[in-house]
This record gives C-alpha cells, structure tokens and sequence, in this order.
C-alpha cells in the first residue's frame, strides 16, 4: 500500500454510478411490483451494496481499511435502464473512490444474480466513478 501517513484527515466524497439493462418490459415490471422470486431486487441490492463498500480493503490489495461515514444508494428507472448512484464519505487521509465503484459494482452485480432466473438478457452497461471531493487533487467532476 502507499505510505499515507504524512497526510491529513479531511472530508471525502466519492459518488459512483452504474447501468443494469435488462431485455423486457416484464423485467421492470417485476422489480417495481416486487414478485421477482429472489425477493426484493432494490432493497436487497442497496443492502448488498453497502456490505460491499465497507469491505473494499478486503478484496482490492492497495485499499486502505478505512472508516465509512456514510453511504447512500439511489435508483432510477428509464425505460429498460436501471440507474444505479451511490455515494460514500469519509474524514480520513485517502479518498473513497473505490469504494464507490466496488459499491456499485456490488449493487449491479446482486441486481443481475437476483434477475437471472427470469431474464436471461441482463446486463451490466457500466461502472464509472461520476465525482469526488477532497484531497491534494481537490474537485473532480464527470463531464457529460
């Protein structure tokens, strides 16, 4: 891991976001009206993303362990498209950028085990890092 014991705690913001399409109007439908048979596709998702932010440093070798001050998941629904956003703070020396990505990556990738059974045309369109705050790189944004 680098050597981060020169830095300072501040405040870090990291928003992520990711696309799940699935190939059938029935899909969503099932999800918004909760009978998919895994259960609650979103809450369970959200839960699974969570998990998956605060255990980034188990699984990604350089990730410093570090504290999670907060940790929001979002959805929207357009079309055939499910919109995934998440976003993690912390106060420490490094920033929460992978966290935010292995989040949603989590999210993305529970949304497609839970959609399997009944849609076989699932996919994962992407995972991108949309912004983040703090640090010696300051404000970066994702320009549309």
């Amino acid at each position: 891991m680098v050597d981060i014991t020169h830095k300072s705690s501040t405040l870090r913001i990291a928003k992520a976001a990711a696309v799940v399409k699935v190939s059938k109007e029935e899909t969503i439908k099932a999800i918004v009206e909760k009978t998919v048979p895994k259960g609650d596709v979103l809450t369970v998702a959200k839960v699974a993303g969570l998990l998956g932010v605060k255990k980034t440093s188990e699984l990604i070798p350089d990730c410093h362990p570090l504290p999670v001050e907060y940790t929001a998941v979002d959805y929207t629904i357009e079309g055939l498209d499910i919109h995934i956003f998440m976003e993690v703070k912390t106060i420490y020396k490094t920033g929460v950028e992978v966290e935010a990505m292995h989040g949603v990556s989590v999210v993305a990738l529970t949304i497609y085990d839970m959609l399997k059974p009944i849609d076989k045309g699932v996919e994962i369109s992407y995972i991108r890092l949309e912004e983040k705050i703090g640090g010696k790189s300051g404000h970066w944004k994702r320009k549309v």
